[in-house]
């Protein structure tokens, strides 16, 4: 999966999971196309396949959270590090040099695609 030139950027995801939703709205919003590998889904479900995946994952990055994030078959990290990565320009070189053209980098700050419940609350007007 992380060697296919054809897909290029790889999203380890559970379909559930709103760190990996969030994941999925920035891509959307910036134009990068990836391959979504969802562990939990009908596809990995036999013979707990997503769950071996995920082992071999968490192997092969140290990293036991979901989602993990390749580009170009580079570990790019989870949804924070990702984050991190389009905020500071890192992604957008990896995803040029992996053969993608970014459509949009201009998204803004990639943390607003997090969940609701993460983002600082304002107090109550009086």
């Amino acid at each position: 999966m992380l060697a296919d030139q054809d897909q290029p950027v790889v999203l380890f995801a559970l379909e559930w999971c709103e760190f990996s939703w969030s994941v999925r709205k920035l891509f959307a919003a910036a134009g990068i196309p990836y391959r979504s590998v969802d562990l939990d889904g009908p596809e990995y479900r036999e013979d707990d396949w997503g769950g071996a995946v995920r082992k071999a994952l968490a192997r092969k990055t140290g990293a036991v959270t979901i989602p993990q994030i390749f580009v170009g078959g580079q570990h790019i990290g989870g949804a924070t590090e990702t984050f991190d990565a389009f905020n500071d320009g890192t992604l957008h070189k990896m995803v040029r040099q992996a053969g993608i053209d970014l459509k949009d980098a201009s998204v803004g700050n990639a943390y607003g695609f997090l969940p609701a419940w993460l983002h600082p609350r304002k107090p109550a007007a009086a």
